[in-house]
């Protein structure tokens, strides 16, 4: 999976979806059903890193001068 860092998250979930689809069907042979396996445990991998780098980013904000600082909301008591 050389391509694996260029794809969207869509396209790796659209691609996960087709894999698990074939899984579930049970008619691949038990070699092809593992190397299938492998290619969605690294396409999840791929779903996860993204989704965690988004929400870095999603919960850092810029400072008026400039720096990052972790965006949090203050829970009720």
């Amino acid at each position: 999976m050389a391509d694996e860092k260029k794809l969207t998250f869509e396209e790796a979930m659209d691609q996960l979806e087709v894999i698990v689809e074939k899984l579930e069907e049970g008619d691949v042979p038990l070699e092809e059903a593992i190397n299938i396996y492998k290619q969605g445990m690294e396409l999840s991998k791929l779903c996860h890193d993204k989704l965690k780098n988004v929400e870095t980013q999603l919960t850092e904000i810029l400072t008026e001068d400039g720096r990052k600082e972790n965006f949090a909301i203050p829970e009720e008591e």
